[in-house]
């Protein structure tokens, strides 16, 4: 994905997304949201009930202005979502930001906070077009080869979504912003980057049909 450097010129869309430490890096647009969503696989889902505070990881996939999860229909989780308000949070790691002094290190990154309060997505068209929405998402041909889900798996599975209404990014990239007196000592600097990658697929032992090409494509180096 490219990465902006630039923060837009939005406003803030409320109070508590408004980005106080290093505003600069704030982005509220929504090209940055969805860029950040869609390069996500997995989003952590913040809520709280009897039991304390919980933070949990789930898969998730953007269909124009919402954000989805799925997950069984006994999910505590799922059902706390539909009575309360929620943050949902997801970060990419693009770099380690070595700089010439230990307080000035730093890390690039892209990350959105969305707030709000998630529906369940209750049309039983919508809710078997958005899960295959899912499986393209994850990737793409796969929805055409495998068993659909039947009756049965679908009815046992609850489907939620959140609009990206409320939502904020920040987005930091470059090198090491180092203090003048610090610019001579003797220390390499720079950034160390991370990617995402792509390795060989392995196949089940049990399997005994070629790999499609999506399959063939999917290592990427």
């Amino acid at each position: 994905m490219e990465i902006m450097t630039e923060p837009a010129s939005h406003a803030a869309p409320s109070e508590r997304t408004r980005v106080r430490r290093i505003p600069t890096n704030a982005h509220y647009d929504t090209a940055t949201l969805h860029a950040i969503i869609d390069d996500a696989y997995l989003c952590h889902i913040a809520f709280a009930d009897d039991k304390g505070a919980h933070c949990i990881p789930t898969a998730c996939w953007r269909e124009g202005n919402h954000l989805y999860i799925h997950g069984s229909n006994g999910s505590r989780m799922l059902k706390r979502l539909t009575e309360s308000e929620t943050c949902v949070t997801i970060t990419h790691l693009d770099g380690l930001v070595m700089a010439r002094s230990a307080f000035n290190h730093s890390m690039n990154y892209r990350s959105a906070m969305v707030y709000g309060r998630f529906e369940v997505v209750e049309d039983e068209g919508e809710r078997r077009r958005t899960m295959e929405a899912f499986m393209e998402k994850l990737v793409p041909g796969r929805q055409a080869d495998i068993r659909p889900g039947s009756d049965k798996e679908y009815a046992a599975t609850t489907i939620m979504r959140i609009a990206l209404d409320e939502a904020a990014c920040k987005v930091r990239a470059g090198g090491p912003e180092d203090d003048e007196e610090d610019m001579s000592w003797p220390v390499w600097a720079g950034v160390l980057p991370f990617e995402r990658v792509q390795m060989k697929p392995i196949a089940d032992p049990a399997c005994g049909h070629a790999a499609p090409a999506y399959v063939v494509g999917w290592q990427k180096w």
